[in-house]
């Protein structure tokens, strides 16, 4: 018996997959063991290793760590898709004076490594500590750039029989970007744009680089004075992975609204059209 994808395990595949599913938790079950084991006879469950994250002023400047990281991931979320946008439409442009210089900067800002770029805009501010700019300029530049080429590939993915007719109906060109080829690039584009997100939300960590604020900033205030590198590491991990995962139900959020909305338009459309006919 087989599906349209694959076959279906028989009772011999079946068996041998349990008997694999089994050795491999057993695996992870020991090797999870084995951590925690090391970890405590290092010492490393101490309490006063793991006071600090129940001591309120340290919270509190866990919680202005968190503030500045979420505030220069949303100025560097929304620059990049304004970035990106702009600069993925440029490079369809049929002007070349504006098709080539877009093509050029995006080439250039996705191929040169986001810490260099990050130090290089720290170094042109003289070296002044607990700034967000450097921070938030580099991350904009780089994500909007890789943003560029998904928003461009979103839009050459909309069927070109759309496009045709709407040029067949006289519309201009920014007209069908705007009208036709856009609103549909996006919902194509969405999980591509919430992964690009979630990798700009990482990369704030590399604030540390340059003693900007935020959460890896705090952690170095933490560790520097208890020299408890692992429990803070540990710590700062779990939120970041919390916050990817709240930004991850955010975009499916707004991926399904757009999807909705645009279902009920459609039938809308197709009601409309219906009673016209009749």
């Amino acid at each position: 018996m087989s599906t349209l994808l694959f076959d279906v395990p028989g009772p011999r595949a079946r068996r041998r997959h349990q008997i694999l599913s089994v050795v491999t938790v057993v695996v992870v079950a020991a090797f999870l063991g084995l951590v925690v084991w090391r970890f405590a006879s290092t010492g490393q469950f101490d309490y006063e290793l793991w006071e600090v994250f129940v001591t309120p002023a340290y919270i509190e400047i866990i919680l202005e760590g968190l503030y500045y990281t979420l505030l220069a991931a949303v100025m560097a979320i929304a620059g990049a898709l304004v970035f990106g946008m702009l600069f993925g439409i440029g490079k369809l442009s049929d002007h070349a004076w504006v098709r080539w210089p877009c093509w050029a900067i995006v080439e250039f800002f996705r191929a040169v490594p986001l810490f260099i770029l990050i130090t290089y805009l720290w170094a042109l501010y003289r070296f002044q500590i607990e700034l967000l700019a450097p921070l938030v300029i580099g991350l904009i530049l780089y994500n909007g750039s890789v943003l560029a080429e998904t928003f461009r590939a979103g839009i050459n993915a909309v069927p070109k029989g759309q496009v045709e007719a709407a040029y067949a109906l006289g519309m201009r060109k920014s007209a069908v970007m705007r009208i036709v080829q856009l609103p549909q690039a996006i919902k194509i584009m969405t999980p591509a744009i919430i992964s690009q997100c979630i990798v700009a939300l990482k990369d704030t960590s590399l604030g540390y680089i340059i003693v900007a604020p935020g959460l890896t900033y705090a952690g170095r205030q933490i560790w520097r004075e208890f020299d408890n590198h692992l429990q803070v590491a540990l710590v700062l991990g779990a939120i970041y992975i919390i916050l990817n995962l709240c930004l991850e139900q955010l975009g499916r959020f707004a991926q399904r609204r757009l999807t909705e909305s645009r279902t009920v338009q459609g039938d809308a459309g197709a009601d409309d059209a219906t009673l016209a006919v009749r």
